[in-house]
C-alpha cells in the first residue's frame, strides 16, 4: 500500500497510508446506494403516501424537473454536507475506514470540501472515467477534485496499539512536572508521540533535539539539561499529558 509524508502543523513528517482506488470505488458505490435509497423513499412518500402527484398535472416540462430537483436537491449536495459534518467522511467512507484530509497537515475546511464535490461533476463524467483515470494515473491516487483542493484520502485501517496512541502507562501515584501540557490538543500529542517513538527506534537525535525545542517553545518553558536530558523531558510530558487529561490506560 503507497504512502504520502503529510508535513504537520508541528513541522514534523508523518506517513500515511493512501486509501487505494478500490476502498474508494465501493464507498462511492455504497454512498451511491444511499441515495439512490433516498430518491426512492421520497418518491414513493410523494406519489403514493401523500398522493402529491396531482400537482404536477398541468405543468410544463421545466417547471416537473424543478420539482423533481427540489425534491432529490439532497443527493446532490450528500458529499459535500456530511464530509463537512464528518470530518472528511460519509457513511461509505466510514464503512471503508478512509477519509479525506489535507496534504499540508491541516485539517480540511469546507473550502476544500466545496471545490472537491464541484469537480465531482467532472470527475464523475463518462460513468466516473475521468475521476478513476485520474486515481490510477496519479501519485496519491487523487482524483481531479483532490488535487485542486490539495487533499487526499487516506486509509484508517492500521492496526492500532497503545504505542500508537496518546496512552502512556503511569502510576497512581504519579507526581507531574509540567502542567502546561494542558495547552497541547490530543492531536499534538499522538504527534509528538509518534515522531519521539520513531526517533528512539533509530536513535535520531537531531528529531528528538528539535521535537524538545518545539514542545518548550509552544508551552513555554526551560529545562535545565543538566537536571532531564532532552528524551526525559519529552517522555515527561507525554505522561504529564496523560496525567492531566485523565487518558491513563
Amino acid at each position: 500500500m503507497s504512502q504520502i509524508a503529510i508535513n504537520t502543523s508541528q513541522n514534523v513528517n508523518i506517513n500515511f497510508n493512501i486509501a487505494s482506488v478500490g476502498d474508494r470505488m465501493i464507498a462511492f458505490i455504497i454512498d451511491l446506494l444511499i441515495k439512490v435509497a433516498y430518491g426512492f423513499c421520497i418518491f414513493y412518500l410523494f406519489f403514493n403516501i401523500l398522493d402529491l402527484g396531482y400537482l404536477l398535472n398541468g405543468l410544463d416540462n421545466w417547471s416537473v424537473r424543478a420539482v423533481y430537483i427540489i425534491l432529490l436537491f439532497p443527493t446532490f449536495i450528500y458529499s459535500l454536507v456530511l464530509e463537512s459534518l464528518m470530518e472528511g467522511q460519509t457513511p461509505g467512507k466510514k464503512l471503508m475506514k478512509i477519509r479525506v484530509v489535507k496534504i499540508d497537515g491541516y485539517q480540511a475546511g469546507f473550502g476544500d470540501y466545496m471545490i472537491r464535490w464541484i469537480f465531482r461533476i467532472i470527475d464523475t463524467t463518462f460513468i466516473c472515467v475521468v475521476g478513476l483515470v485520474s486515481m490510477i494515473v496519479s501519485k496519491n491516487n487523487q482524483r481531479l477534485g483532490d488535487m485542486a483542493a490539495g487533499t487526499a484520502v487516506i486509509s484508517l485501517k492500521n492496526n492500532i496499539n497503545i504505542s500508537h496512541t496518546i496512552l502512556e502507562n503511569i502510576h497512581e501515584d504519579y507526581i507531574p512536572t509540567f502542567p502546561q501540557v494542558i495547552v497541547l490538543s490530543d492531536n499534538d500529542m499522538r504527534i509528538i508521540k509518534d515522531n519521539y517513538t520513531k526517533a528512539l527506534r533509530v536513535d535520531d537525535r537531531q528529531i528528538i533535539s528539535k521535537l524538545s525545542d518545539k514542545i518548550k517553545s509552544i508551552i513555554k518553558v526551560e529545562v535545565d539539561p543538566r537536571k532531564m536530558t532532552e528524551r526525559q523531558f519529552i517522555g515527561v510530558i507525554i505522561k504529564d499529558y496523560n496525567y492531566y487529561t485523565g487518558k491513563d490506560s
